[in-house]
Protein backbone atom coordinates (compact mmCIF):
# COMPACT_ATOMS: atom_id res chain seq x y z
CA UNK A 1 0.00 0.00 0.00
CA UNK A 2 1.17 3.45 -0.75
CA UNK A 3 1.30 6.36 1.61
CA UNK A 4 -1.81 7.97 0.48
CA UNK A 5 -4.06 4.83 1.16
CA UNK A 6 -2.88 4.84 4.98
CA UNK A 7 -3.44 8.54 4.58
CA UNK A 8 -7.20 7.43 3.87
CA UNK A 9 -7.76 5.11 6.75
CA UNK A 10 -5.97 8.06 8.98
CA UNK A 11 -8.29 7.80 11.52
CA UNK A 12 -8.52 3.81 11.98
CA UNK A 13 -4.90 3.64 11.99
CA UNK A 14 -4.42 6.20 14.83
CA UNK A 15 -7.32 4.53 16.81
CA UNK A 16 -5.42 1.14 16.06
CA UNK A 17 -2.28 2.62 17.30
CA UNK A 18 -3.65 4.01 20.46
CA UNK A 19 -5.23 0.51 21.30
CA UNK A 20 -1.73 -1.30 20.67
CA UNK A 21 0.00 1.83 23.56
CA UNK A 22 -2.58 1.42 25.91
CA UNK A 23 -2.61 -2.21 26.20
CA UNK A 24 1.50 -2.36 26.22
CA UNK A 25 0.93 0.61 29.51
CA UNK A 26 -0.96 -2.08 30.77
CA UNK A 27 1.58 -5.02 30.19
CA UNK A 28 4.70 -3.01 31.25
CA UNK A 29 3.23 -0.38 33.84
CA UNK A 30 2.86 -2.26 38.07
CA UNK A 31 0.16 -1.36 39.59
CA UNK A 32 1.28 1.78 41.40
CA UNK A 33 1.94 3.58 37.81
CA UNK A 34 -1.55 2.33 36.16
CA UNK A 35 -3.26 5.78 37.18
CA UNK A 36 -0.42 7.72 34.40
CA UNK A 37 -2.86 5.39 31.98
CA UNK A 38 -5.68 7.89 32.32
CA UNK A 39 -3.22 11.54 31.60
CA UNK A 40 -1.79 9.55 28.87
CA UNK A 41 -4.86 8.46 27.35
CA UNK A 42 -6.53 11.56 27.36
CA UNK A 43 -3.51 13.49 25.93
CA UNK A 44 -2.72 11.19 22.78
CA UNK A 45 -6.84 10.55 22.10
CA UNK A 46 -6.62 14.25 22.35
CA UNK A 47 -3.54 14.85 19.50
CA UNK A 48 -5.68 12.07 17.65
CA UNK A 49 -8.57 14.07 17.56
CA UNK A 50 -6.57 17.40 16.41
CA UNK A 51 -4.61 15.26 13.76
CA UNK A 52 -8.57 14.61 12.50
CA UNK A 53 -8.96 18.16 11.37
CA UNK A 54 -5.67 18.04 9.55
CA UNK A 55 -6.38 17.95 5.57
CA UNK A 56 -6.27 14.79 4.12
CA UNK A 57 -6.88 12.82 1.05
CA UNK A 58 -10.34 11.03 0.07
CA UNK A 59 -10.75 8.15 -1.86
CA UNK A 60 -11.44 4.93 -2.02
CA UNK A 61 -9.74 1.57 -0.99
CA UNK A 62 -10.27 -2.24 -1.64
CA UNK A 63 -12.24 -2.23 -4.59
CA UNK A 64 -14.77 0.66 -3.21
CA UNK A 65 -15.41 -1.33 -0.02
CA UNK A 66 -13.53 1.58 2.42
CA UNK A 67 -14.13 5.74 1.17
CA UNK A 68 -13.47 8.77 2.09
CA UNK A 69 -14.98 11.96 1.34
CA UNK A 70 -14.74 15.54 3.47
CA UNK A 71 -18.67 14.15 5.02
CA UNK A 72 -16.90 11.13 6.32
CA UNK A 73 -14.04 12.86 7.87
CA UNK A 74 -16.61 15.44 9.20
CA UNK A 75 -18.63 12.38 11.05
CA UNK A 76 -15.42 10.37 12.23
CA UNK A 77 -13.96 13.89 13.88
CA UNK A 78 -17.34 14.95 15.73
CA UNK A 79 -17.49 11.32 17.31
CA UNK A 80 -13.73 11.56 18.22
CA UNK A 81 -14.84 15.20 20.16
CA UNK A 82 -17.79 13.37 21.89
CA UNK A 83 -15.36 10.15 22.76
CA UNK A 84 -12.71 13.17 23.78
CA UNK A 85 -15.14 14.63 26.18
CA UNK A 86 -15.79 11.41 27.88
CA UNK A 87 -12.53 10.45 28.80
CA UNK A 88 -12.09 13.99 30.14
CA UNK A 89 -15.47 13.38 31.95
CA UNK A 90 -14.40 9.47 32.76
CA UNK A 91 -10.69 10.20 34.88
CA UNK A 92 -12.53 10.97 38.23
CA UNK A 93 -14.62 8.23 37.82
CA UNK A 94 -11.74 6.01 36.71
CA UNK A 95 -9.63 7.24 40.46
CA UNK A 96 -12.22 4.91 42.12
CA UNK A 97 -10.70 2.02 44.23
CA UNK A 98 -13.15 -0.30 42.08
CA UNK A 99 -12.03 0.68 38.83
CA UNK A 100 -8.36 1.08 39.74
CA UNK A 101 -7.34 -2.02 38.10
CA UNK A 102 -9.73 -1.53 34.92
CA UNK A 103 -8.83 1.66 33.22
CA UNK A 104 -6.79 0.32 30.43
CA UNK A 105 -10.23 -2.26 29.74
CA UNK A 106 -12.28 1.28 29.72
CA UNK A 107 -10.21 2.90 27.19
CA UNK A 108 -9.91 0.04 24.97
CA UNK A 109 -13.49 -1.15 24.83
CA UNK A 110 -14.01 2.73 23.80
CA UNK A 111 -10.98 2.78 21.11
CA UNK A 112 -12.25 -0.25 19.73
CA UNK A 113 -16.14 0.90 19.24
CA UNK A 114 -14.66 3.76 17.58
CA UNK A 115 -12.48 1.93 15.28
CA UNK A 116 -15.46 0.07 14.08
CA UNK A 117 -17.83 3.02 14.02
CA UNK A 118 -15.08 4.66 11.74
CA UNK A 119 -14.76 1.62 9.52
CA UNK A 120 -19.10 1.49 9.43
CA UNK A 121 -19.23 5.11 8.47
CA UNK A 122 -16.44 4.82 5.21
CA UNK A 123 -18.08 1.47 4.48
CA UNK A 124 -18.59 1.60 0.51
CA UNK A 125 -20.54 -2.18 0.62
CA UNK A 126 -22.95 -3.95 3.42
CA UNK A 127 -20.19 -6.36 4.20
CA UNK A 128 -17.77 -3.49 5.46
CA UNK A 129 -20.77 -1.98 6.84
CA UNK A 130 -21.89 -5.29 8.72
CA UNK A 131 -18.33 -5.53 10.45
CA UNK A 132 -18.39 -2.32 11.41
CA UNK A 133 -21.39 -2.46 12.71
CA UNK A 134 -20.47 -5.31 15.35
CA UNK A 135 -16.91 -4.20 15.83
CA UNK A 136 -18.62 -1.20 17.43
CA UNK A 137 -21.26 -2.70 19.26
CA UNK A 138 -19.88 -6.44 20.63
CA UNK A 139 -17.39 -3.79 22.78
CA UNK A 140 -20.35 -1.87 24.20
CA UNK A 141 -21.97 -4.68 25.79
CA UNK A 142 -19.06 -5.42 27.84
CA UNK A 143 -18.46 -1.65 28.89
CA UNK A 144 -22.34 -1.38 30.21
CA UNK A 145 -21.53 -4.41 32.07
CA UNK A 146 -18.52 -2.49 33.18
CA UNK A 147 -19.00 -2.37 36.98
CA UNK A 148 -18.78 -5.75 37.78
CA UNK A 149 -19.79 -5.29 41.64
CA UNK A 150 -23.27 -4.28 40.19
CA UNK A 151 -26.41 -6.57 39.52
CA UNK A 152 -27.89 -3.35 37.00
CA UNK A 153 -24.63 -3.26 35.45
CA UNK A 154 -24.75 -6.86 34.42
CA UNK A 155 -28.49 -6.79 33.49
CA UNK A 156 -27.54 -3.73 31.54
CA UNK A 157 -25.28 -5.73 29.79
CA UNK A 158 -26.97 -9.04 29.16
CA UNK A 159 -29.66 -6.79 27.97
CA UNK A 160 -27.80 -4.89 25.38
CA UNK A 161 -25.95 -7.97 23.78
CA UNK A 162 -29.36 -10.23 23.30
CA UNK A 163 -31.13 -7.19 22.14
CA UNK A 164 -28.40 -6.29 19.41
CA UNK A 165 -27.95 -9.80 18.67
CA UNK A 166 -31.62 -10.17 17.43
CA UNK A 167 -31.42 -6.58 15.77
CA UNK A 168 -27.91 -7.98 14.08
CA UNK A 169 -29.70 -11.26 12.94
CA UNK A 170 -32.87 -9.13 11.29
CA UNK A 171 -30.53 -6.57 9.85
CA UNK A 172 -28.42 -9.69 8.22
CA UNK A 173 -31.30 -12.14 6.40
CA UNK A 174 -32.49 -8.37 5.49
CA UNK A 175 -28.61 -7.94 3.62
CA UNK A 176 -28.97 -11.44 2.21
CA UNK A 177 -32.51 -10.50 0.66
CA UNK A 178 -30.70 -7.19 -1.06
CA UNK A 179 -27.59 -9.79 -2.40
CA UNK A 180 -29.76 -12.22 -3.57
CA UNK A 181 -32.27 -9.47 -5.53
CA UNK A 182 -29.56 -7.79 -6.73
CA UNK A 183 -26.22 -10.27 -6.99
CA UNK A 184 -24.06 -7.57 -5.00
CA UNK A 185 -23.66 -5.42 -2.01
CA UNK A 186 -21.83 -2.76 -3.02
CA UNK A 187 -23.85 0.51 -2.16
CA UNK A 188 -23.34 2.25 -5.62
CA UNK A 189 -24.19 -1.40 -7.39
CA UNK A 190 -27.39 -2.50 -5.04
CA UNK A 191 -28.50 1.05 -5.77
CA UNK A 192 -28.08 1.15 -9.55
CA UNK A 193 -30.22 -2.09 -9.82
CA UNK A 194 -32.38 -1.51 -7.11
CA UNK A 195 -36.07 -1.72 -8.40
CA UNK A 196 -38.31 -1.88 -5.48
CA UNK A 197 -39.66 -5.24 -5.89
CA UNK A 198 -41.64 -6.53 -2.79
CA UNK A 199 -38.76 -8.82 -1.71
CA UNK A 200 -36.46 -6.29 -1.55
CA UNK A 201 -38.69 -4.03 -0.17
CA UNK A 202 -38.89 -6.58 2.37
CA UNK A 203 -35.01 -6.86 2.77
CA UNK A 204 -35.18 -2.86 3.35
CA UNK A 205 -37.62 -3.48 6.36
CA UNK A 206 -35.50 -6.25 7.96
CA UNK A 207 -32.76 -3.14 7.61
CA UNK A 208 -34.83 -0.54 8.93
CA UNK A 209 -35.90 -1.98 11.86
CA UNK A 210 -31.81 -3.41 12.86
CA UNK A 211 -31.17 0.19 12.08
CA UNK A 212 -34.08 1.68 14.74
CA UNK A 213 -32.79 -0.24 17.52
CA UNK A 214 -29.48 0.99 17.15
CA UNK A 215 -31.04 4.43 17.03
CA UNK A 216 -33.35 3.75 20.03
CA UNK A 217 -37.00 4.32 17.59
CA UNK A 218 -39.84 3.68 18.70
CA UNK A 219 -41.23 1.27 18.93
CA UNK A 220 -37.54 -0.82 18.92
CA UNK A 221 -36.66 1.35 22.27
CA UNK A 222 -37.53 -0.65 24.93
CA UNK A 223 -33.55 -1.83 25.92
CA UNK A 224 -32.77 2.05 26.24
CA UNK A 225 -33.80 3.33 29.53
CA UNK A 226 -33.07 -0.12 31.16
CA UNK A 227 -29.39 -0.28 30.09
CA UNK A 228 -29.24 3.66 30.52
CA UNK A 229 -29.84 3.08 33.55
CA UNK A 230 -27.69 -0.12 34.69
CA UNK A 231 -24.75 0.95 32.91
CA UNK A 232 -21.97 3.19 34.52
CA UNK A 233 -23.01 7.01 34.13
CA UNK A 234 -20.10 7.42 31.41
CA UNK A 235 -20.96 4.44 29.75
CA UNK A 236 -24.51 6.01 29.67
CA UNK A 237 -23.36 9.08 28.38
CA UNK A 238 -21.03 7.83 25.55
CA UNK A 239 -23.62 5.90 24.34
CA UNK A 240 -26.66 8.70 24.22
CA UNK A 241 -24.08 10.44 21.95
CA UNK A 242 -21.32 8.65 20.47
CA UNK A 243 -22.61 5.56 19.38
CA UNK A 244 -26.16 6.74 18.24
CA UNK A 245 -24.80 9.50 16.08
CA UNK A 246 -22.58 6.82 14.24
CA UNK A 247 -25.73 4.58 13.75
CA UNK A 248 -27.25 8.23 12.43
CA UNK A 249 -24.88 8.95 10.16
CA UNK A 250 -24.73 5.67 8.48
CA UNK A 251 -28.32 5.37 8.29
CA UNK A 252 -28.68 8.37 6.35
CA UNK A 253 -25.63 7.74 3.74
CA UNK A 254 -27.40 3.84 2.97
CA UNK A 255 -31.24 5.56 3.05
CA UNK A 256 -29.73 8.52 -0.11
CA UNK A 257 -27.23 6.24 -1.65
CA UNK A 258 -28.76 2.87 -1.38
CA UNK A 259 -32.64 3.18 -1.22
CA UNK A 260 -33.26 6.54 -3.07
CA UNK A 261 -35.67 4.71 -5.67
CA UNK A 262 -38.00 4.04 -2.98
CA UNK A 263 -37.85 6.80 -1.38
CA UNK A 264 -41.38 7.73 -1.10
CA UNK A 265 -41.73 4.50 0.96
CA UNK A 266 -39.00 5.02 3.34
CA UNK A 267 -40.36 8.75 3.42
CA UNK A 268 -43.64 7.45 4.80
CA UNK A 269 -42.01 5.04 7.33
CA UNK A 270 -40.01 7.82 8.56
CA UNK A 271 -43.14 10.02 8.87
CA UNK A 272 -44.81 7.81 11.13
CA UNK A 273 -41.74 6.62 12.76
CA UNK A 274 -40.84 10.03 13.75
CA UNK A 275 -43.77 10.87 15.61
CA UNK A 276 -44.14 8.00 17.40
CA UNK A 277 -40.64 8.61 18.95
CA UNK A 278 -40.58 11.81 19.83
CA UNK A 279 -44.39 12.00 20.95
CA UNK A 280 -43.60 8.31 23.16
CA UNK A 281 -40.12 9.50 24.31
CA UNK A 282 -41.71 13.02 25.69
CA UNK A 283 -44.53 11.29 27.51
CA UNK A 284 -42.51 8.56 29.04
CA UNK A 285 -39.67 11.29 30.03
CA UNK A 286 -41.94 13.02 32.33
CA UNK A 287 -42.91 9.83 34.70
CA UNK A 288 -38.99 9.32 35.42
CA UNK A 289 -37.70 10.14 38.73
CA UNK A 290 -34.29 8.43 37.99
CA UNK A 291 -32.18 10.92 35.95
CA UNK A 292 -30.15 8.36 34.08
CA UNK A 293 -33.82 6.95 32.77
CA UNK A 294 -35.37 10.48 32.49
CA UNK A 295 -32.24 11.20 30.28
CA UNK A 296 -32.90 8.01 28.17
CA UNK A 297 -36.51 8.92 27.27
CA UNK A 298 -34.98 12.30 26.63
CA UNK A 299 -32.28 10.73 23.98
CA UNK A 300 -35.44 8.35 22.72
CA UNK A 301 -37.23 11.62 21.58
CA UNK A 302 -34.14 13.49 20.02
CA UNK A 303 -33.57 10.48 17.70
CA UNK A 304 -37.38 11.75 16.74
CA UNK A 305 -36.40 14.96 16.12
CA UNK A 306 -33.06 14.30 13.93
CA UNK A 307 -35.27 11.70 11.71
CA UNK A 308 -36.76 15.05 10.63
CA UNK A 309 -33.39 15.55 8.75
CA UNK A 310 -33.10 12.21 7.15
CA UNK A 311 -36.83 12.06 5.86
CA UNK A 312 -36.19 14.73 3.31
CA UNK A 313 -32.55 13.23 2.01
CA UNK A 314 -31.93 16.59 0.81
CA UNK A 315 -28.41 18.47 0.97
CA UNK A 316 -30.04 20.47 3.51
CA UNK A 317 -31.28 17.52 5.51
CA UNK A 318 -27.87 15.78 6.11
CA UNK A 319 -26.17 18.98 6.88
CA UNK A 320 -28.75 19.53 9.59
CA UNK A 321 -28.65 15.96 10.70
CA UNK A 322 -24.76 15.92 11.20
CA UNK A 323 -24.87 19.54 12.57
CA UNK A 324 -27.81 18.51 15.42
CA UNK A 325 -25.54 15.57 16.21
CA UNK A 326 -22.72 17.96 17.06
CA UNK A 327 -24.56 20.02 18.70
CA UNK A 328 -26.48 17.11 20.65
CA UNK A 329 -22.85 15.75 21.84
CA UNK A 330 -22.18 18.98 23.35
CA UNK A 331 -25.32 19.23 24.90
CA UNK A 332 -25.98 15.76 26.33
CA UNK A 333 -22.62 14.97 27.38
CA UNK A 334 -22.95 18.65 29.70
CA UNK A 335 -25.96 16.57 31.18
CA UNK A 336 -24.23 13.64 31.87
CA UNK A 337 -21.08 15.29 32.70
CA UNK A 338 -23.04 16.89 35.88
CA UNK A 339 -25.16 13.62 36.36
CA UNK A 340 -21.65 11.80 36.60
CA UNK A 341 -19.78 14.08 38.74
CA UNK A 342 -22.94 14.02 41.35
CA UNK A 343 -22.81 10.39 41.26
CA UNK A 344 -19.24 9.62 41.46
CA UNK A 345 -19.07 12.36 44.77
CA UNK A 346 -22.42 11.17 46.50
CA UNK A 347 -21.91 7.57 45.99
CA UNK A 348 -24.49 7.01 43.63
CA UNK A 349 -27.20 9.73 44.04
CA UNK A 350 -29.12 9.35 40.52
CA UNK A 351 -33.22 10.19 41.31
CA UNK A 352 -34.19 13.73 40.31
CA UNK A 353 -35.39 14.41 43.68
CA UNK A 354 -32.07 14.14 45.14
CA UNK A 355 -31.20 17.15 43.17
CA UNK A 356 -34.09 19.26 44.86
CA UNK A 357 -31.86 22.49 46.21
CA UNK A 358 -28.48 21.45 44.30
CA UNK A 359 -28.41 25.16 43.38
CA UNK A 360 -28.21 26.50 46.97
CA UNK A 361 -24.93 23.78 47.65
CA UNK A 362 -23.42 23.43 43.60
CA UNK A 363 -24.29 26.91 42.04
CA UNK A 364 -22.13 26.04 39.27
CA UNK A 365 -22.93 22.06 38.29
CA UNK A 366 -26.34 23.83 38.49
CA UNK A 367 -25.93 25.94 35.84
CA UNK A 368 -24.07 23.78 33.45
CA UNK A 369 -26.79 21.51 33.90
CA UNK A 370 -29.67 24.18 33.32
CA UNK A 371 -27.30 25.42 30.03
CA UNK A 372 -26.90 21.68 28.78
CA UNK A 373 -31.24 20.98 29.68
CA UNK A 374 -32.16 24.16 27.84
CA UNK A 375 -29.90 23.17 24.60
CA UNK A 376 -31.78 19.81 24.43
CA UNK A 377 -35.01 21.61 24.90
CA UNK A 378 -33.97 24.13 21.57
CA UNK A 379 -34.21 27.14 23.98
CA UNK A 380 -32.12 30.50 22.94
CA UNK A 381 -29.43 31.33 22.36
CA UNK A 382 -28.19 27.89 23.19
CA UNK A 383 -26.94 25.88 20.21
CA UNK A 384 -29.92 23.68 20.57
CA UNK A 385 -31.92 26.35 19.42
CA UNK A 386 -30.07 26.67 16.21
CA UNK A 387 -29.82 22.85 15.78
CA UNK A 388 -33.64 22.50 16.02
CA UNK A 389 -34.10 25.39 14.07
CA UNK A 390 -32.42 23.88 10.75
CA UNK A 391 -34.14 20.96 11.31
CA UNK A 392 -37.36 22.11 11.42
CA UNK A 393 -36.34 24.38 7.97
CA UNK A 394 -35.12 21.20 6.28
CA UNK A 395 -38.55 19.35 7.15
CA UNK A 396 -40.70 21.96 5.98
CA UNK A 397 -38.46 22.62 3.04
CA UNK A 398 -39.61 19.32 1.72
CA UNK A 399 -43.59 20.53 2.25
CA UNK A 400 -43.89 18.24 5.50
CA UNK A 401 -46.12 20.81 7.38
CA UNK A 402 -48.36 18.27 9.58
CA UNK A 403 -44.77 16.69 10.74
CA UNK A 404 -43.11 19.86 11.80
CA UNK A 405 -46.05 21.51 13.75
CA UNK A 406 -45.99 17.89 15.98
CA UNK A 407 -42.44 18.47 16.05
CA UNK A 408 -42.78 21.97 17.51
CA UNK A 409 -45.58 20.38 19.79
CA UNK A 410 -43.51 18.15 21.18
CA UNK A 411 -40.55 20.65 21.71
CA UNK A 412 -42.93 22.28 24.17
CA UNK A 413 -43.96 18.56 25.66
CA UNK A 414 -39.87 18.17 26.17
CA UNK A 415 -39.31 22.09 27.75
CA UNK A 416 -41.82 21.12 30.67
CA UNK A 417 -40.02 17.98 31.73
CA UNK A 418 -36.55 19.76 30.98
CA UNK A 419 -37.95 22.29 33.87
CA UNK A 420 -39.02 19.71 35.79
CA UNK A 421 -35.00 19.11 36.91
CA UNK A 422 -34.24 23.16 36.72
CA UNK A 423 -37.19 23.30 38.99
CA UNK A 424 -35.95 20.66 41.14
CA UNK A 425 -32.37 22.42 41.51
CA UNK A 426 -33.42 26.24 41.62
CA UNK A 427 -36.92 25.99 43.50
CA UNK A 428 -37.30 22.68 45.45
CA UNK A 429 -36.32 22.60 49.02
CA UNK A 430 -34.57 19.84 50.62
CA UNK A 431 -33.71 19.22 54.13
CA UNK A 432 -30.49 17.26 52.76
CA UNK A 433 -29.77 18.57 49.58
CA UNK A 434 -26.58 17.02 47.78
CA UNK A 435 -23.72 18.83 49.87
CA UNK A 436 -21.05 20.70 48.03
CA UNK A 437 -17.97 19.05 46.57
CA UNK A 438 -15.11 20.26 44.24
CA UNK A 439 -14.81 18.71 41.19
CA UNK A 440 -11.53 17.61 40.01
CA UNK A 441 -10.11 19.24 37.20
CA UNK A 442 -10.53 17.06 34.39
CA UNK A 443 -14.32 17.01 35.47
CA UNK A 444 -14.02 20.91 35.37
CA UNK A 445 -12.37 20.47 31.57
CA UNK A 446 -14.97 18.47 30.53
CA UNK A 447 -18.09 20.78 31.62
CA UNK A 448 -15.66 23.78 30.45
CA UNK A 449 -15.67 22.07 26.74
CA UNK A 450 -19.43 21.55 26.52
CA UNK A 451 -20.54 25.37 27.50
CA UNK A 452 -18.20 26.57 25.26
CA UNK A 453 -19.61 24.16 22.28
CA UNK A 454 -23.49 24.88 23.36
CA UNK A 455 -22.11 28.99 23.39
CA UNK A 456 -19.82 29.08 20.26
CA UNK A 457 -21.30 26.26 18.13
CA UNK A 458 -24.05 28.43 17.94
CA UNK A 459 -22.81 31.36 17.13
CA UNK A 460 -20.40 30.48 14.58
CA UNK A 461 -22.22 30.55 11.30
CA UNK A 462 -19.24 29.34 9.34
CA UNK A 463 -19.39 25.68 10.91
CA UNK A 464 -23.08 24.69 9.80
CA UNK A 465 -22.28 26.22 6.39
CA UNK A 466 -19.05 24.38 5.63
CA UNK A 467 -21.26 21.31 6.84
CA UNK A 468 -23.61 22.20 4.14
CA UNK A 469 -20.30 22.08 1.39
CA UNK A 470 -19.66 19.15 2.21
CA UNK A 471 -23.27 17.39 2.21
CA UNK A 472 -25.04 15.59 -0.53
CA UNK A 473 -28.64 14.27 -1.36
CA UNK A 474 -31.51 12.59 -3.05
Amino acid sequence: MRLEDFLLMRHEMLLTLMVVIVLIMEIFMDDRHKRCIRPWTIGLFAAVTIIGFLPAPTGTLFGGMFQTSGMHLMMKNILNIGALIVFIQAAQWLKLDSNHNKISEFYILILSTLIGMNFMISSGDFLMFYLGLELASIPIAALAAYDTFSNKSSEAGIKFIFSSALSSGIMLYGLSMIYGTTGSVYFDQVGSVYTGTPLQVLAFIFFFAGMAFKISMVPFHLWTADVYEGAPVNVTSYLSVVSKGAAVFIFSIILVTVFRVIAPLWQNVIWVISVLTMTIGNLFAIRQNNIKRFLAFSSISQAGFILLGVIGGSTLGMASVVYYVLVYIFSNLGAFGVVAAISTATGGKENISDYDGLYKTNPGLSWTLTLALFSLAGIPPVAGFFGKFFLFTAVAEQGYYALLTIAVLNTIVSLYYYLLVVKAMFINKSDHPIAYFKSDGFTKLGLAICIAGLVVIGFASPIFEFIKSLSFGL
